[in-house]
């Protein structure tokens, strides 16, 4: 009776500690401030350019340039709502300023581009990695069409079907959009997240936060919401 009563009160704590350790995580994570910039940017849009990144370019010795211009709004491992700690967000999410199909995505550098038949608003181009020669990596850009999907913004050169289309870095690549399939309206932006290979060579589900890379050290930039960086947030970050 002594040790089950001993081994009842070991099981308890160890529940109780772990719950005390996810809601102290959960709270810490979620401080993010990325909404109240995401917030600002879609009610105030006088503070758009005191918020903005310019696509197109690269902070000094980086490889990647930016994929859109725009407020950075949601971070790489971001808890922001509508994603939580336990499932942080798994990328970048770029909001432009402008219309629908009007502000361009870039290639962030040289690869090779695929869209597969059933994609209506995303692309991925796989890349030798700049930054550990010899592996394999994916980038992947999303949301180029308009809410219903009947109005794609991916550049007609490609189409449904393409794969292993070689593009260079700064190649037009589509216009930021609000498509989100089956999922709730969204405000205009890019998303765009890296992945590495898996064992066959074909790109990882972008979608599993764990299969995703920290962009940061690709653009010179402060790209993780554990750096809590202001906006816009700078090279030197």
């Amino acid at each position: 009776m002594a040790r089950l009563l001993k081994f009842l009160f070991l099981v308890i704590f160890a529940v109780g500690l772990a719950g005390a350790l996810f809601v102290f995580w959960y709270l810490r994570g979620s401080s993010s401030d990325s909404n109240s910039y995401i917030r600002e940017w879609l009610i105030a849009p006088i503070m758009r350019p005191l918020l903005s990144n310019e696509g197109g370019v690269a902070c000094e010795g980086a490889p990647f340039i930016l994929p859109s211009s725009g407020l950075v709004g949601l971070l790489w491992a971001d808890p922001a709502r509508p994603y939580n700690p336990l499932r942080p967000h798994p990328g970048l999410d770029i909001f432009g300023d402008g219309e629908p199909g009007t502000v361009p995505n870039y290639a962030v550098y040289d690869g090779y581009l695929t869209r597969s038949t059933n994609w209506k608003s995303a692309v991925i181009i796989r890349h030798d990695d700049p930054l550990q020669p010899g592996r394999t990596i994916w980038t992947y850009y999303t949301h180029m069409a308009n809410e219903s999907g009947s109005e794609v913004y991916i550049v007609d050169d490609f189409p449904p079907g393409t794969s292993n289309k070689f593009v260079e870095q700064g190649t037009i690549l589509g216009y930021q959009g609000t498509y989100s399939g089956t999922g709730p309206p969204i405000a205009m932006h890019l998303h765009f997240s890296i992945v590495p290979s898996d064992s066959s060579g074909a790109y990882l589900n972008e979608a599993v936060f764990a299969n995703t890379l920290d962009p940061s050290p690709y653009f010179g930039m402060s790209l993780n919401i554990g750096e809590a960086p202001e906006r816009p947030i700078d090279c030197s970050s």
